[in-house]
């Protein structure tokens, strides 16, 4: 393990202006132009390579939170190349800030994580070996297998998230490594060994501490252009993981490989120093509807310094505390954001329904055009070819949204 210089870090004294952040941030999430970070599956993978993983979530009001953050950053973005992916062996699911979608080749990097779940350093849970016993041996002997091909031996569930015995055995084995999931069936993984399902070419070198610690760090500037300390510890469970990401970051601060700056809050940011020789650039009028769960808008406190924004998915709170809506999606027109929307998709209808459309005062004329463009091709991709407007708000853009859509 690399110990840090004596020496101490100069006093930050250059601080960035909130332009070139949001700049790096959308540049480096692939939302700052018309292009997208690449075309189908080869697209995908490119993606899941940039922002270092895709949450996968089982709300489906409009499209899942997976297909949706792929969807804004590929083109021909089709559902099925997921699945394509794993079975191709490019792709792999386990944990990234939730369950993800992954790149395949970070698959050596999830190993600390599933040593640290089968040790019970992290996701400590009973474990009924007898269970988990019976649920290997039958996918030894039966080959890959669903969750559904269980037996449930319970007269009664509480709910949808009372999960029967063999079902929590399967995703234990699955955290630990000893399973992994082949495919997706509707929302079901269909799990397999891993000593199986694995191509002997995958590395599977657990990497050491100073590499892992590394690893996050790289993974962070490349999906956004700069972080704090928080923001690179942010969903890494292991306490001595999250220790060593913040020893790393001084240490490659002060063998100049990083910089640090102050953001205007005067926040310490870390970030590599040639993204403070780019030129910030103006953003074309563009508009992007994302998916509560996309990877820019996951961190909260990071909208919140950097875009002004402050966001939180409220499906989670209780109807009559909420301000936007069950699942408001967030807008941006350029560099900013400026709104949100909450939708539902009637797909039986092929009825796109904005239930309650959120703008700031000040949206310039270019975003109108801007944003039923983005709409209408979102809506597309729900399977809705028609967009109902409901409530607008602030009430003077109700007349001028809903023209747009008539």
């Amino acid at each position: 393990m690399a110990a840090l210089p004596s020496r101490t870090l100069e006093v930050v004294t250059t601080t960035v202006s909130p332009a070139r952040l949001r700049y790096l941030a959308l540049v480096h999430q692939g939302l700052a132009s018309k292009r997208k970070i690449g075309s189908g599956a080869a697209g995908v993978e490119k993606t899941l390579e940039q922002l270092g993983y895709v949450q996968i979530d089982t709300i489906s009001v409009v499209a899942r939170a997976h297909h949706h953050t792929l969807f804004t950053r590929v083109s021909k973005y089709k559902e099925e190349l997921l699945n394509r992916l794993v079975r191709e062996h490019r792709a792999f699911e386990y944990w990234g800030h939730a369950a993800s979608y992954l790149p395949m080749r970070d698959f050596r990097f999830s190993l600390p994580m599933k040593r640290a779940v089968a040790d019970g350093e992290v996701r400590k849970s009973r474990r009924n070996e007898k269970v988990r016993s019976w649920v290997r041996d039958r996918v030894r002997a039966e080959g890959p297998l669903f969750a559904r091909d269980f037996e449930d031996p319970r007269q009664e569930r509480k709910g949808w998230w009372d999960w029967k015995p063999a079902k929590l055995a399967l995703e234990q084995l699955f955290m630990e490594g000893e399973l992994m999931s082949v495919e997706r069936q509707g929302f079901q993984k269909r799990y397999e060994l891993t000593e199986r399902a694995l191509p002997s070419h995958i590395d599977t070198r657990e990497p050491d501490i100073d590499e892992h610690a590394d690893h996050v760090i790289d993974l962070g500037l490349a999906a956004h252009g700069f972080g704090t300390d928080k923001t690179f510890c942010h969903f890494r469970w292991e306490a001595r993981v999250r220790s060593h990401i913040r020893k790393r970051l001084k240490l490659r601060a002060n063998e100049g490989d990083l910089t640090q700056v102050r953001s205007p809050a005067g926040t310490i940011l870390y970030l590599r120093p040639e993204a403070l020789a780019k030129p910030v650039r103006k953003l074309p009028d563009l508009v992007r509807i994302l998916s509560p769960f996309d990877n820019t808008v996951i961190q909260r406190h990071r909208g919140k310094d950097v875009f002004d924004f402050d966001y939180t998915i409220e499906c989670y709170v209780p109807e009559a505390k909420r301000q936007f809506g069950y699942f408001a999606l967030p807008i941006v027109f350029r560099d900013r954001f400026v709104g949100r929307m909450d939708c539902k998709a009637h797909r039986a209808e092929g009825r796109f329904e904005i239930k309650a459309l959120f703008l700031d005062d000040d949206v310039p004329d270019a975003f109108l055009p801007a944003f039923r463009d983005a709409v209408v091709h979102y809506a597309a991709f729900t399977g809705c070819d028609a967009v109902a407007v409901g409530g607008v708000s602030p009430r003077t853009l109700a007349r001028p949204v809903k023209r747009l859509f008539a």
